[in-house]
C-alpha cells in the first residue's frame, strides 16, 4: 500500500491537462506505440471534436524510482464549470492533485474553484506550470500568481510542457515524493467508494471504485449501503487503457467491479460497497447530491419513441451522474422529460450524446432555472417549469436563485465586462487587482440571467481572455412574470418563460418577430402574440397564402368576382376555426439563439 499514489489533474479549461496526461502515460510506457494518439483518455468523439474533457477518466500506471516499483492511479478531470461535479467525485478518490496552470494565461477562475475543492478534501497540491515551450510564456509573472494563491515556495513549482514532454520526469518524481500513500486498514471490513459508473450492453453496469478499507475478491458477496442491493462480484480489476481483471483489490487500490447489474437505479455514484457477512459501520462521507442549475424539457420528435428515450436517459445518467430527470407532459409536445443540468454547455452535450450514442432525435424546450414561489398561505413551492406556476392571484412573491460570480480578466476589458454584468441585473461586490494587468471582479447576479448567452458575450467582449466561475448563494425575491406565447389565441406551453418584468416587453417582441419568420404560412392568418396574463404586449401576424379565385373571371360583371371572393372568405373563416398551427422544431430553438 505504501507504493500506491492516487492523484488527479485539475486546471481551467484549455490549460493542457489531457496533453500532459498523454506525456505521463508515454513516459511510464502505459500506452504502447501502436495505441498512441492525441488525448488518449478522451475517448468520446465529442470530446475530441470540441477539444474539451467531458468525463473524468481513470488509468493506472507503473513507475520505478530508486529501484522501487510504484503504482500511480491518475484521474484526468474536466475543466469547464459545467462539469465541476465530475471534478468533485475524482477528488474524493485521490490523495494528491497536480494543479496545472497555463504559463501564457496565468491563473483563471476555474483553477481557483477546483483548487478550493482539492484543499477542502486535504489533498497534497503540486503546482505545475505548463506550456513552457511557447514563446509568449510568462513564467515569472505566473509563478508570482501561484505563490500568492498557494503560499508555496518558488522551488515547489514544476516547469513542464505537455507538448514536448519537458519536465514530465520531474513531475513523476514529485508525485512519488510528495503525494501521501492511501490511508486505510486492510484488516477492517470492506469499504469502497463508487466514484463513477458506465453502462455496457453486454456486461451490465460497470462501477469504478476506490477501496478505502479492507479488500474485495472475485466471487465475494457484496451489498451497496445506500440502495441496500446485494450482488455477487463477477469480475474485478484495474483500469489500464483497457480493463485488466485481477483476483483481488486491496486497500488504496482504484479499479472496477462488474456484478451483472442491469438497472441503473441500483447504482448510485457516491455509494459505498461492503461485504454482506461483515459489513462496515458507516458509509463513506462522500460528495453531496448534485444540484441542477438549469432545467429544460426534452421530448422525442416522434411520440412513439418515448419509452426508448426513457431507456436512453437511464443509461446516460449512469455515465453522467449530474444529469437529473423526471417525466412530464406538454400540451404542445406530448410526453417527455423535465431534465436538470449543471449549465448550458452540459445541456448541449447531453442533447448531442442522445443523438450520437442512442440515435434519439429530440426537441429541447426553453431552458430556465428553478424558482421558489411563496403563496398567500405562506407555503413554499419549487417550480422548475413556467407551466407549473400557480395562478397570479395565489402568489405572494417569487424568489429566484442568485449566484456569486468571479470573473478574472485583463484590465483592458474591465469597463465592458462591468457593463455586461450590470445589464444582467448584477451587483458589483468587489474588485481586486491580482497584478497590474489582471483584475478579479466579484459580482452577485441572478442565475436566470446567465443561463442564455452570458458566457458567450463575456468571451467575445474580452476576446477570450476572461474566465468565469460561480457558486449559488441562495434565493432572493424578484419581480418576475410569466410570459406566454400565443398562436391564434392558443398558448404554446413549451415556449412560455418566467422573466423579469423589466425585460418582458423586449423579449416578447423579439420572440414574436423571430417566430413570424419561422412558422410556415397557412391558408389563414396566424396571430403570434406575447402576453403577460390577459395583457398582450406584442403581436405579429403571419399572412395567409391566398389563391387567386378570380383568375377565371375575365370581363363580365363585378358581382361575379365579388361572389367568388365572399365564398373564399367564408371558407377561410371556417378553416381558421378548425385549422391548428404546427410549430416547427426550429421555433423551439429560436429563444436560445435570440441574440444571433
Amino acid at each position: 500500500m505504501k507504493n500506491i499514489r492516487n492523484f488527479c489533474i485539475i486546471a481551467h479549461i484549455d490549460h493542457g491537462k489531457s496533453t500532459l496526461a498523454d506525456r505521463l502515460l508515454e513516459f511510464t510506457d502505459t500506452v504502447s506505440e501502436r495505441d498512441r494518439q492525441e488525448q488518449v483518455l478522451d475517448d468520446m468523439d465529442l470530446e475530441r471534436e470540441r477539444g474539451i474533457t467531458i468525463k473524468s477518466h481513470a488509468i493506472q500506471m507503473d513507475y520505478e524510482q530508486d529501484g522501487e516499483k510504484y503504482i500511480l492511479n491518475l484521474i484526468d478531470t474536466p475543466g469547464h464549470v459545467d462539469f465541476s461535479y465530475e471534478v468533485s467525485r475524482s477528488i474524493a478518490a485521490c490523495e494528491g492533485a497536480l494543479l496545472v496552470v497555463d504559463a501564457t494565461q496565468g491563473i483563471q477562475a476555474q483553477t481557483i474553484s477546483n483548487l478550493y475543492l482539492a484543499i477542502e478534501n486535504d489533498l497534497e497540491i503540486i503546482p505545475v506550470l505548463n506550456k513552457m515551450d511557447l514563446d509568449n510564456a510568462m513564467p515569472d509573472e505566473v509563478k508570482d500568481q501561484i505563490v500568492d494563491m498557494l503560499g508555496c515556495d518558488y522551488e515547489d513549482i514544476m516547469e513542464a510542457s505537455g507538448k514536448t514532454g519537458y519536465g514530465v520526469d520531474k513531475i513523476l518524481e514529485a508525485i512519488v515524493d510528495k503525494v501521501p500513500a492511501p490511508k486505510g486498514n486492510p484488516e477492517e471490513p470492506l469499504q469502497a467508494l463508487i466514484f463513477d459508473s458506465v453502462f455496457n450492453s453486454f456486461r451490465g453496469i460497470i462501477a469504478n471504485i476506490k477501496v478505502f478499507n479492507g479488500e474485495i475478491r472475485k466471487g465475494d458477496l457484496v451489498k451497496f449501503v445506500n440502495t441496500k442491493k446485494e450482488y455477487e462480484v463477477n469480475e474485478i480489476g484495474v483500469l489500464r487503457l483497457k480493463q485488466e481483471p485481477r483476483d483481488v483489490l486491496k486497500t488504496g487500490d482504484v479499479g472496477y467491479i462488474i456484478s451483472g447489474i442491469k438497472t441503473s437505479k441500483e447504482v448510485k455514484v457516491g455509494d459505498t460497497i461492503t461485504h454482506i457477512d461483515k459489513p462496515c459501520d458507516a458509509a463513506i462521507e462522500g460528495f453531496e447530491d448534485v444540484k441542477p442549475m438549469v432545467f429544460a424539457g426534452i421530448y422525442p420528435i416522434d411520440p412513439e419513441d418515448y419509452e426508448e428515450l426513457r431507456a436512453s436517459m437511464e443509461k446516460l445518467q449512469l455515465n453522467d451522474a449530474s444529469l437529473t430527470w423526471e417525466p412530464e407532459s406538454s400540451a404542445a409536445l406530448g410526453f417527455g422529460f423535465r431534465c436538470g443540468f449543471l449549465g448550458l454547455l452540459h445541456m448541449e452535450i447531453i442533447q448531442e450524446r442522445l443523438d450520437r450514442e442512442f440515435d434519439m432525435n429530440v426537441i429541447t424546450t426553453v431552458p430556465n432555472v428553478s424558482y421558489q414561489v411563496v403563496t398567500n398561505k405562506k407555503e413554499r413551492i419549487e417550480v422548475h417549469n413556467p407551466s407549473g406556476l400557480p395562478e397570479q392571484k395565489y402568489i405572494e412573491h417569487i424568489e429566484e436563485p442568485y449566484i456569486r460570480a468571479q470573473v478574472i480578466t485583463r484590465t483592458d476589458y474591465i469597463g465592458p465586462i462591468i457593463k455586461l454584468c450590470l445589464d444582467k441585473r448584477g451587483e458589483l461586490k468587489n474588485q481586486v487587482y491580482l497584478t497590474t494587468s489582471r483584475v478579479e471582479l466579484t459580482v452577485d447576479m441572478p442565475l436566470g440571467e446567465i443561463v442564455f448567452d452570458f458566457y458567450d458575450k463575456l468571451k467575445s467582449i474580452s476576446k477570450g481572455y476572461a474566465s468565469f466561475d460561480y457558486h449559488v448563494t441562495g434565493y432572493k425575491p424578484a419581480k418576475l412574470v410569466k410570459l406566454d406565447i400565443l398562436l391564434n389565441g392558443e398558448s404554446v406551453d413549451a415556449l412560455s418563460t418566467l422573466i423579469h418584468h423589466d425585460n418582458a416587453y423586449d423579449f416578447g417582441r423579439r420572440i414574436c418577430v423571430k417566430l413570424k419568420d419561422l412558422i410556415p404560412r397557412q391558408q389563414f392568418d396566424i396571430a403570434i402574440q406575447a402576453a403577460i396574463g390577459a395583457k398582450v404586449i406584442a403581436r405579429e401576424t403571419v399572412k395567409a397564402l391566398r389563391k387567386d379565385v378570380t383568375a377565371k373571371c375575365y370581363g363580365g360583371d363585378i358581382t361575379r368576382k365579388r361572389k367568388l371572393l365572399e365564398k373564399q372568405k367564408k371558407g377561410k373563416k371556417r378553416m381558421r376555426q378548425v385549422g391548428n398551427v404546427e410549430v416547427p422544431q426550429s421555433a423551439f430553438m429560436v429563444v436560445l439563439k435570440l441574440n444571433d
